[in-house]
């Protein structure tokens, strides 16, 4: 079975920012709202989590399995995107227009992961 060239463009997206968890985690660490304990390990496993889902992507007998994890990361780091948008500090000097139109384009991202499940 072959995959749909799009999917394989996901899965090098989630690859490549999951990569950047480790490369540059102060980007990261600064974005994941405080009341969330251990952000050094959350930055971890949400790296990990996207580097292991992009491989399952490319995978045809599970990708939709992938497909169902990339929804739930989405929704699993959706309080991050409030935490930007109500957080000078960790707005990275992104303008507040910018920040709230992230939210919707979560759910662009979910209905695309959706299509593969």
């Amino acid at each position: 079975m072959n995959l749909p060239w799009h999917l394989y463009l996901m899965a090098i997206i989630y690859f490549i920012a999951g990569l950047n968890h480790f490369k540059n985690p102060r980007l990261y660490l600064k974005i994941i709202p405080p009341y969330f304990p251990n952000p050094k390990l959350l930055n971890s496993i949400s790296g990990l989590a996207e580097v292991l889902l992009g491989v399952t992507l490319c995978i045809p007998i599970i990708s939709h399995y992938g497909a169902w994890g990339i929804i739930a990361l989405l929704i699993a780091v959706f309080p991050t995107h409030l935490y930007m948008y109500t957080n000078e500090r960790a707005r990275m000097g992104l303008p507040k227009w910018a920040l709230l139109l992230r939210m919707p384009l979560q759910l662009a991202l979910i209905l695309w992961a959706y299509q593969y499940i």
